[in-house]
């Protein structure tokens, strides 16, 4: 029988996320310049709760270079996976760079909102917040105040007398 990266997508998929990484270690070994390979092996460390392990596979992913998508995940990935690691300056560089990168994808601003507000920006991270909440809510009430909310986005902490 042989085995793929696929197989390893679908074992992670099927909750057998420490056979994935067997099998991905075990392609790795003859492969090691494939950049979906270390990106595969990243996210499966991450779904085992190994976020320490998962850094190295990402960076190097990263390094090898991904089509977009894949780029897209492995900066969200990493950024993410810094920020539960309490790197959170690591965290925010990464973030803002598939936010700089993507600026399509929203889900950048909501774990970048997350690092800020891990390091004190609280402000920065309600106003991305606020202004994501309004930029694409669907819900009634939220898109009859969506003027409003994007005007105190960044007026959080302003009293008015």
């Amino acid at each position: 029988m042989t085995y793929s990266i696929e197989t390893a997508v679908a074992l992670r998929t099927a909750g057998k996320a420490e056979e994935a990484r067997e099998l991905l270690l075990a392609l790795l070994c003859g492969d090691e310049e494939n950049a979906e390979l270390h990106y595969q092996l990243a996210w499966t460390h991450d779904v085992l709760g190994l976020e320490r392990e998962a850094i190295p596979y990402y960076e190097r992913s990263l390094s090898l270079g991904l089509p977009t998508e894949q780029r897209m995940g492995a900066l969200l990935g990493l950024g993410s996976t810094y920020r539960t690691l309490g790197e959170y300056t690591l965290s925010k560089e990464v973030l803002e760079q598939g936010l700089h990168e993507f600026p399509q994808q929203k889900e950048f601003a909501v774990f970048l909102a997350m690092t800020l507000h891990n390091l004190g920006g609280h402000s920065e991270a309600m106003k991305l917040l606020l202004t994501l909440l309004a930029e694409t809510s669907v819900n009634e009430g939220i898109s009859s105040y969506r003027h409003a909310i994007l005007y105190y986005s960044d007026k959080i902490d302003q009293v008015w007398e």
